[in-house]
């Protein structure tokens, strides 16, 4: 059974009544995957608490996120203020399979605005936060000498730079493979070589950790540069 038949079938089954339903994920998109999941919110009426649940449907591993209208906005606006919305996301990028009322379709448009329109801006004194953690680590990777002590220091560098690039160019953070997806799309020069210079300083030395402290410091650079001695905080 295909993704859109199963995920049919399993809302039919568990919510004949929704009001609307989406179908997200990369399982629609070319970046489907041998182990995808069908990601689905549904629209309910008189929901006492929101539920998520995975499970297994038809072979399909399956994520439900099952809300009222209500719980919808209140994600939503929780997850806008941290600027990472994977709920805005599901909704105006995914098939709408159900919409018993006309929901589904405001909804989605809703979605999309909000999703076009982006995330807050970060404050001036978020970003000299963001630009001190980034300073400081990465002159303990400059330091480094133990091999599996760089892996640490690497991994955390190149999420704290996607996402301070990210958040100076005003564009939604994302987790995992989330994080390199919106770097990708929105600086796929920077995303390069963040990842080849990550690389290099894993599997290498001094020049493959100076090939990914350059990368760093172009992030650092666009907002106002490393930021270490002089940094204060109540």
């Amino acid at each position: 059974m295909d993704h859109v038949e199963a995920a049919r079938e399993l809302v039919q089954e568990r919510f004949p009544q929704a009001r609307a339903v989406f179908l997200a994920g990369s399982v629609l998109t070319k970046r489907r995957t041998l182990t995808s999941d069908l990601d689905i919110v549904v629209l309910v009426t008189g929901l006492s608490a929101p539920c998520r649940e995975s499970l297994v449907h038809r072979g399909w591993p399956v994520e439900l996120f099952v809300q009222t209208e209500h719980h919808w906005r209140t994600f939503v606006e929780r997850e806008t203020a941290a600027r990472r919305s994977p709920l805005l996301a599901m909704c105006a990028e995914g098939m709408l399979l159900a919409d018993a009322d006309g929901l589904g379709a405001a909804l989605q448009r809703e979605a999309q605005a909000r999703l076009t329109a982006g995330p807050p801006q970060a404050s001036p004194a978020e970003l000299d936060d963001r630009r001190y953690a980034l300073t400081d680590g990465l002159e303990d990777l400059r330091g480094c000498t133990d091999p599996e002590e760089r892996v640490y220091l690497v991994a955390d560098l190149l999420q704290r730079a996607s996402e301070l690039a990210l958040l100076a160019g005003g564009r939604w953070l994302g987790g995992g493979k989330w994080l390199s997806r919106r770097l990708v799309t929105a600086d796929p020069g920077l995303h390069s070589r963040l990842i080849a210079g990550a690389v290099a300083a894993v599997s290498s030395d001094a020049d493959g950790t100076g090939r990914f402290a350059a990368a760093v410091e172009e992030v650092l650079d666009r907002v106002g540069g490393p930021l270490w001695a002089g940094y204060t905080r109540g």
